[in-house]
């Protein structure tokens, strides 16, 4: 009987092994990857802001404001991002209190989806009336 047991365990224990050394290594070579990206994309900035610092004429404000408009469309990017994260998130907690209540009609179980939907509503708020403002 021991034996047996034993027989079964070796083929989820290998599954296993192999499992996490694949999604290790996946991760491993995702990151030297991004990594290897991103410094690219550095390297390639920096020789656009020095060939628009050689130019003549006034070759040190236009590298001033490619700087500048990189910098607007970031912030851009992530005002908007959080804009959608904020929406997704009150999505989730809608959906979750309307599937809630349909489930368990007479309990107040569905109160649950309140904490995604308040989250959702912060993040809005936090973009339209805290968040740094675009400047034009």
């Amino acid at each position: 009987m021991h034996e047996f047991a034993s027989n079964q365990a070796l083929p989820l224990f290998a599954f296993l092994s192999i499992g996490a050394i694949s999604v290790f290594s996946f991760v491993a070579v995702a990151s030297w990857s991004d990594a290897r990206r991103r410094e690219r994309e550095a390297y390639y900035k920096n020789e656009t802001l020095k060939k628009i610092a050689e130019t003549q004429g006034s070759g040190a404000a236009a590298a001033l404001d490619f700087l500048r408009e990189e910098e607007r469309t970031a912030a851009r990017r992530r005002r908007e991002g959080i804009k959608l994260g904020g929406l997704i998130t009150m999505a989730v907690g809608i959906g979750l209190m309307v599937f809630l209540f349909a489930d368990n009609r007479g309990s107040s179980d569905f109160l649950a989806g309140l904490f995604p939907l308040l989250v959702g509503a912060a993040l809005l708020g936090y973009v339209f009336s805290l968040a740094p403002k675009e400047k034009e």
